[in-house]
């Protein structure tokens, strides 16, 4: 076990900050103050970088940590981490890592030894999420789904049955080609495309997936946050189903009382009702 704590010493410490998705005066005063006290700034794309920061009278150097280069991007800036300079990343929109690069170098500072702390800001699914109007007690974040049909057919049945608010991300030429498959695996259900958040064109678009279908010649623009509703279909289990489960587990060694508690939390029936399955003549 490995505890760290943020603002306990002077070692090193990667920064994350979150960005503005739309609106700059959203960036926090924390997140400029850390901004002009680092060294370096890294970022997927220097050049949106630069631009905030020159919005706010900035002028760092920028490393580019980008998919294809991330791992040896993570590796350099571990080395001037451990050299004692203080370094931020951040995103081009929103949080880092967050269907953009950053995962790598999260995980290469950590296992070095260095502490990583976040500055929080927006977060584009969690704005159109918290505004959607549908529930939010419970909720999936996916990101993009494939290009690829088959893929994206694959990746969004895997999602069916989940009951939860489902929270997707999507560009503009593909939107509705996703919605077609959406519909198509998910059926008619609710949903809600929140675009060009916090900008003078913010919008929330909230109906059926076909209604959806009518917007297709407008050519909506920005980049989307697509919510749809959980599943409302009810599983039934039989108690074959049960029985067999019970069996397997046993198979693998189990006890039968273990074997029972298992498949009473796997499938969320009273285990007195599995037991009374598994040992009746």
């Amino acid at each position: 076990m490995i505890r760290t704590k943020s603002f306990d010493n002077t070692d090193p410490i990667l920064y994350l900050i979150a960005t503005p998705i739309g609106n700059l005066s959203e960036i926090s005063e924390r997140a400029l103050e850390v901004l002009r006290n680092v060294d370096f700034v890294a970022a997927e794309d220097t050049r949106n970088a630069r631009s905030l920061l020159f919005h706010y009278g900035i002028k760092k150097d920028c490393i580019s940590v980008r998919e294809h280069n991330e791992v040896q991007a993570s590796l350099s800036i571990i080395s001037l981490l451990r050299e004692g300079k203080k370094i931020a990343y951040m995103s081009d929109a929103g949080y880092p890592g967050i269907s953009d690069p950053g995962y790598i170098l999260v995980n290469k500072a950590i296992e070095s030894g260095i502490k990583v702390s976040t500055i929080s800001g927006s977060s584009a699914f969690l704005n159109a999420l918290v505004s959607s109007g549908l529930p939010t007690n419970h909720f999936y974040f996916f990101g993009f789904v494939s290009p690829k049909e088959k893929e994206a057919i694959d990746q969004l049945t895997n999602l069916k049955e989940m009951k939860d608010t489902l929270i997707f991300y999507e560009s503009p030429h593909r939107l509705f080609k996703t919605l077609r498959i959406m519909e198509k695996v998910f059926g008619n259900r609710e949903i809600v495309i929140a675009r060009e958040l916090t900008k003078i064109n913010e919008e929330y678009i909230r109906g059926k997936i076909k209604e959806i279908f009518d917007l297709e010649q407008e050519g909506l623009k920005g980049e989307m946050v697509v919510l749809v509703s959980g599943s409302l279909e009810e599983k039934v289990i039989d108690d074959e189903t049960l029985k067999h489960r019970v069996g397997l587990l046993n198979k693998k060694g189990l006890s039968t009382k273990d074997a029972i508690e298992i498949t009473s939390e796997e499938f969320s029936v009273n285990k007195n009702y599995i037991y009374d399955l598994v040992h009746k003549k």
